[in-house]
């Protein structure tokens, strides 16, 4: 065990100083060859970067400088060389100018203008001179630009009146257009194409601004005149390499022009100036790209192709489209026109192959038809309903609406409900009652309406009439159409005729009779037209109540004032309890008097205006309103003497005497007698009013009999309180009183 201990520390000792020691002193060494070289490496790099990147720098600044030296220089020789190509193009445009080679002469100024543009574009190539070379450019491009204006000037003359009034016909008739093709040669110098000075033009971007100008004189006195006189007539004098546009006028001016008129007058005109002037392509400057081959005729085109398709639309085309469904059928005349019309144009090049507006406009004619319908409905509407009220008709339960006779919806039924008719009749016929209902059951009574509204409704019937016989989506716009006339009715009536509905009763009653006349048709407008219109889902039913409610309201608004005035009246006899008095008496009888003269007034006012039965009604009403205050102030009284109460018997005897003549509701006086026989049916406090005058004159055993323990007609007219306050005041206090009073229970 020691001997085995022994030898691993004998083998420790072995690695330690014999094998680790050695391995270690040569890391040692290593370590300091190693530090040696870095000591090295950091001189060598200590010396590149103070003598190599030295050298490195200088040779970079230098080459940055040469670099920057050379585009500089690159850049003057560029500017130079663009300078050059300026003042080549400048001296070749003053060349050819005075050889009127307008077209050469605006590209060479038109390079000129591009090589100005790059030289001012350049950064750091800031040329005093270039100040001056736009100068020259612009003094030159507005030289060659006036020059080709009176060049232009010659080639389109316009001779045009300055004392009329443009777009007239006598204006229209005056005016001339002179178009040449070529100006007269002068000198040695040939004169100058329209096509030449046109293109020149184009060049220079002004050829829109030229033509813009002359494109309005072309709309203002000859395209829109020729639009508007129907007897207008274009009359071209051809020359050699010229023409002379003169106009005439040929039958009557009166209404509007056919649109198959129009685009012949429009495209013979169009015609001239594409033959004289823009039947040409433009050409283009060799320099430049992408060039689109345009006519001039386009040019104009686009310029004012717009305003011309608009005037067309508006005077002409608008004009042309039916007032009546059944001759929408002819339109494809019109439409026919319109497209050969647009077609020439196109092929002239003054419109686009895409430009359809017309022709768009002319297809969608039965949208037309049912806008203009409609429009044209709504104001003959309105201008019916702001006529005056007072013109009236007279309507009788006999009085109808007359229309043509419409199909029967069912037509293809008719032999299957004719069976079942049959049947029914067989099966009805122990049924049938022997007492059947007059044929006026549910007729409109007999009064006046205004005319302005019988008028109405027969638009409305007409106007539903039409919209029967039209397409799905016009028959919609046209129902709805007569429902807005109702709508406006109810709005501007009322609002329009304000101030004369709340003053004079004669329109108040006419109103109302207006407004019950059109409700009562509005129950049957719907199904009238039943199987005509929306497959039978169109009605009016819905606007009955709106318009019973305002005739009612407007009439009961003026029995309100009649009313109010009755009462104001009567209000003048100040005091009832001393008629005795000569002064009280005599006003009472002048407030009687007055009130009776009120009442006959509107009588006559209201005579053969209202229906009888209404006429009743109100006059009832009313003469029930005096009465009423007249026995309510005599109840009242505390004291009456006898010579009191003989007077205000003599007061009653009027009112009752002369009441009922206030009933005359038809014109013949022997027609009124039985309505006023009846004065009791239509005023509530007729009897009453006539108990209380027996009142006034009976002695009290008379009054205690017609009492009859409650059950007499005294009893039925006045309560136990009132007869008693009467008792009190006609009778003095005894014993007979007493024992009257106490049967009044």
């Amino acid at each position: 065990m020691q001997n085995s201990f022994k030898d691993d520390v004998c083998s420790m000792v072995n690695k330690r100083y014999i094998e680790f020691l050695p391995s270690m002193q040569s890391a040692k060494d290593l370590e300091s060859q190693v530090e040696e070289l870095s000591g090295s490496i950091d001189q060598l790099k200590s010396r590149i970067e103070m003598e190599v990147q030295h050298d490195l720098n200088v040779a970079i600044a230098e080459f940055s400088e040469l670099k920057q030296q050379l585009e500089r220089d690159t850049l003057v020789l560029t500017g130079l060389k663009q300078l050059q190509e300026f003042e080549t193009a400048l001296k070749q445009f003053n060349a050819l100018l005075p050889q009127k080679k307008y077209v050469s002469a605006a590209c060479h100024l038109n390079k000129a203008q591009r090589i100005l543009k790059t030289l001012e574009s350049r950064r750091g190539f800031e040329l005093k001179i270039l100040k001056a070379l736009r100068r020259e450019l612009t003094m030159q491009t507005q030289n060659i630009i006036y020059l080709l204006g009176q060049e232009w000037q010659q080639m389109a003359v316009w001779k045009v009146p300055q004392s009329k009034e443009a777009g007239s016909l006598e204006s229209a008739m005056e005016t001339e257009l002179h178009l040449c093709k070529v100006l007269s040669k002068e000198d040695v110098v040939p004169g100058p194409t329209v096509a030449s000075v046109l293109q020149a033009f184009a060049i220079l971007d002004e050829l829109r601004l030229k033509f813009r100008h002359f494109g309005q004189l072309l709309l203002k006195y000859i395209l829109k005149p020729l639009i508007s006189h129907p007897s207008l007539q274009p009359l071209p004098e051809e020359h050699p390499d010229a023409v002379t546009l003169r106009f005439r006028s040929v039958g009557s001016n009166l209404g509007h022009p056919s649109p198959v008129e129009v685009f012949a007058r429009i495209k013979l005109v169009l015609e001239v100036l594409h033959k004289y002037h823009l039947g040409v392509p433009l050409e283009h400057c060799a320099e430049e790209e992408n060039s689109s081959n345009l006519v001039l005729a386009e040019v104009l085109g686009d310029t004012i192709w717009k305003d011309i398709s608009d005037c067309l639309i508006r005077d002409c085309l608008v004009h042309s489209i039916p007032n009546n469904s059944s001759k929408l059928g002819q339109y494809i005349e019109v439409i026919k026109a319109t497209e050969e019309f647009e077609k020439a144009l196109k092929d002239m090049r003054f419109l686009k192959e895409d430009a359809t507006d017309l022709l768009t406009y002319a297809r969608n004619v039965n949208c037309h038809f049912a806008n203009k319908k409609c429009q044209d409905v709504i104001v003959a509407a309105r201008n019916l309903m702001t006529s005056e009220i007072h013109n009236t008709v007279k309507v009788t339960p006999d009085s109808s609406v007359i229309l043509p006779k419409m199909p029967d919806p069912g037509a293809g039924d008719q032999l299957k409900v004719q069976k079942v008719s049959e049947a029914l009749d067989k099966q009805a016929t122990n049924l049938e009652n022997e007492k059947r209902l007059s044929r006026h059951t549910f007729s409109f009574p007999a009064c006046r309406i205004s005319e302005s509204v019988q008028k109405l409704m027969v638009l409305a019937y007409q106007t539903l009439q039409e919209a029967s016989a039209s397409t799905d989506q016009c028959c919609i716009q046209l129902f709805y159409s007569v429902r807005n006339i109702f709508h406006l009715f109810y709005d501007v009536v009322p609002m329009y005729h304000k101030e004369n509905l709340q003053k004079l009763p004669q329109l108040a009653a006419i109103h109302h009779n207006n407004c019950m006349y059109i409700a009562h048709h509005l129950l049957t407008l719907g199904h009238q037209f039943r199987g005509h219109l929306m497959d039978g889902i169109a009605t009016f039913v819905d606007l009955v109540p709106g318009f019973r409610k305002l005739g009612t309201e407007c009439f009961l608004a003026q029995m309100r004032v009649q009313k109010e005035e009755l009462l104001e009246r009567l209000s003048s006899a100040r005091d009832l309890s001393s008629v005795d008095d000569d002064d009280n008496y005599s006003a009472a009888n002048k407030a009687v008097r007055q009130v009776l003269h009120q009442l006959k007034r509107l009588g006559m006012v209201w005579q053969d205006v209202l229906p009888v039965n209404i006429y009743c009604k109100a006059m009832g009403t009313l003469l029930n309103t005096a009465l009423t205050e007249i026995i309510s102030r005599i109840a009242a009284l505390e004291d009456i003497s006898a010579e009191n109460a003989d007077r205000l018997h003599m007061l009653c005897q009027t009112m009752v005497d002369e009441g009922p003549l206030v009933f005359m509701p038809l014109p013949e006086e022997k027609q009124n007698r039985p309505f006023q026989e009846e004065v009791p049916v239509y005023v509530l406090k007729w009897m009453t009013f006539k108990e209380l005058m027996l009142v006034l004159q009976a002695s009290l055993q008379v009054i205690v009999d017609r009492w009859a323990d409650g059950k007499g007609p005294l009893a039925a007219a006045f309560s136990a309180g009132e007869v008693k306050n009467l008792i009190r005041a006609l009778f003095q206090n005894t014993e007979r009183r007493a024992a009257a009073l106490a049967r009044i229970k």
